[in-house]
């Protein structure tokens, strides 16, 4: 109770632009039946508008942001997030040789595993510098991995609605219990890996072997240990927001290069704080027992180089944080990720079993992006999954119009192990088709592990929460949603805070009027919550982890209908054009 009053305290501290009530939402099966086309982008009529804002006139947090687009307190810049800065997929790849799976014997009538003459088809464009695989209309049985190892390699349905893998066996199965780095009896299947797996090759072989031998691996760009990387160059001081920094030498540097941005934390967690925003809350926490925090750091960022002129180096996206002396800043290699692969058009079915335990997942899991750029999924549905759409040291990368349904999964969408500036849009979490059993949990679209800028956009949520399960992700965006918010959030109390700063819900449509998680000014620092609709708080466990002011805005309470732009990162990205 205390903890809650707190959360009072702090949000009556908070500058309210606008609290006006909205009427009640319909339910989220009525929502989504009256737009079958996107649901989820639809923003309603107009209604009473919020204090500070007229009926569709325009946020004065977004007119605030568009003066300063990469330095705003609150609001993060994530109008370059996901494939290619954000452009649009590619409608035909580039690579010209094209086969079909049934040329290397898979049939389409689920009789016979599928998955050795997918995966060799797979092989074959790899091994021709990429291409095209085609999985025509059909059912076809998979008893292993789908492994999509090379650059340039498109995996092709018919159509999420014509070409389905039914998946047989699951991830311990096939390659083996996988317990945690950080001890105890946790199943790491429970938040990695998938059925479909894109990875690069000798990373994949990597932490396979490694969970072949127990040796619990880290999972990210810099190997099992974290420790494969050479320093390519120092870096001098810089802003966040800077797109142009200064280097010592740019000998290892040119345009097109992908380089990791490297920051490491000082005795003072200086870095920490700074993620945090710099508030004197960030300032008295206690960081020095949060041991699965601080195994997060150093901060890995991949950036490509878009151009070098003597010294100075320009990125494809504005730095994230400051760069400063202390937390010895460079640019180093990282592993050769998977770059220009997708998987397109089919639905992955798991055989139907119950839900596991938490934390105890078999690895029935969907499609997962590890150490992956500029990759993609577009038109993919999984079902009856135990983790859906996983994103692990991924970054750059788009899932659009992807739908996790089924008996219920664990996470239907994570993002974590330091992934950043991905996009997930036009998604769907379907209510499930079985009660949940005993003992098992829901959690939402999920991000942690120091995870940054990454948007949801354009959701329907049945079922779930906004997961944010601790590891201090930062600068991350939801927009355009409407939710059924009956999930919970995650994490170990040593994975330290719910939220970094400048997390942003913006336009948010809560059918069940519950607060946990989506109305965050009383949570998360130098956060903005805009246009959500009204909320009390019940049946929820958040509360804040700092103290004191969390600098925090809110603006169109109650009113989302009213809120322009309706969706964030869809101006964002109309700034840039």
């Amino acid at each position: 109770m205390g903890d809650l009053s707190r959360r009072r305290l702090l949000t009556s501290a908070v500058a309210v632009t606008a609290a006006t009530a909205a009427g009640a939402l319909g339910g989220v099966g009525a929502a989504r039946a009256a737009d079958g086309a996107r649901p989820p982008g639809a923003a309603g009529t107009a209604g009473a508008a919020g204090g500070g804002v007229p009926a569709r006139g325009t946020s004065s947090l977004w007119r605030e942001f568009t003066a300063m687009p990469f330095t705003h307190p609150q609001i993060p810049f994530v109008g370059r997030a996901g494939y290619r800065a954000g452009a649009d997929l590619p409608r035909r790849h580039a690579r010209s040789f094209v086969t079909d799976v049934r040329t290397y014997g898979a049939v389409p009538d689920g009789s016979a595993d599928a998955a050795p003459a997918i995966n060799r088809a797979i092989a074959a464009a790899g091994e021709r510098g990429g291409g095209t695989v085609l999985i025509p209309p059909g059912r076809y049985r998979i008893d292993d991995v789908i492994r999509i190892g090379h650059s340039d390699v498109v995996v092709r349905g018919a159509g999420s609605g014509r070409t389905t893998l039914h998946a047989t066996r699951n991830l311990t199965e096939i390659v083996g219990p996988y317990g945690s780095r950080y001890g105890g009896d946790k199943s790491s299947w429970s938040w990695a890996g998938g059925l479909i797996w894109l990875c690069p090759q000798d990373r994949w072989d990597s932490l396979t072997d490694a969970i072949r031998e127990k040796a619990w691996p880290f999972e990210g760009w810099t190997g099992n240990r974290r420790d494969e990387w050479r320093t390519l160059t120092t870096l001098a001081p810089a802003r966040r927001g800077d797109r142009t920094v200064t280097v010592a030498s740019t000998r290892d540097l040119e345009p097109g290069r992908l380089v990791l941005l490297r920051l490491a934390d000082d005795t003072g967690h200086t870095l920490l704080r700074h993620m945090a925003g710099d508030t004197e809350g960030a300032g008295a926490y206690v960081w020095e027992d949060k041991t699965k925090l601080t195994s997060y750091v150093p901060y890995e960022w991949p950036v490509r180089v878009t151009a070098v002129h003597g010294r100075k180096v320009t990125l494809e996206r504005p730095l994230p944080l400051d760069v400063r002396p202390e937390w010895d800043p460079r640019f180093t290699t990282l592993q050769a990720p998977l770059s220009r692969s997708g998987v397109e058009g089919l639905t992955l079915e798991a055989v139907e079993t119950p839900q596991s335990p938490h934390l105890l997942d078999k690895g029935y899991n969907g499609v997962a992006f590890q150490c992956a750029y500029d990759c993609w999924a577009d038109d993919i549905t999984v079902r009856h999954v135990d983790n859906g759409f996983g994103l692990i040291a991924a970054s750059a990368c788009t899932l659009r119009r992807t739908k996790v349904a089924g008996r219920g999964a664990h996470h239907p969408y994570y993002c974590r192990e330091g992934s950043h500036d991905n996009l997930i849009e036009d998604f769907t979490v379907e209510q499930r088709t079985v009660p949940a059993p005993a003992g098992t949990q829901l959690h939402g679209i999920n991000v942690e592990g120091l995870s940054s800028h990454n948007v949801w956009s354009h959701g329907l949520m049945e079922m779930g929460t906004f997961d944010s399960h601790r590891g201090m992700p930062f600068a991350d965006v939801r927009t355009d949603i409407t939710i059924e918010n009956n999930g919970r959030h995650g994490g170990d109390a040593s994975a330290g805070p719910l939220f970094g700063a400048r997390f942003t819900h913006w336009n948010i449509r809560v059918t069940n009027g519950r607060a946990g998680l989506v109305r965050i000014d009383g949570l998360a620092p130098y956060s903005a919550t805009v246009g959500i609709s009204e909320v009390r708080e019940f049946d929820q466990i958040d509360v804040p982890d700092f103290a004191g002011d969390l600098h925090s805005r809110i603006e169109a309470y109650g009113s989302p209908e009213s809120v322009r732009p309706a969706n964030l990162y869809d101006a964002q990205r109309a700034m840039m054009r």
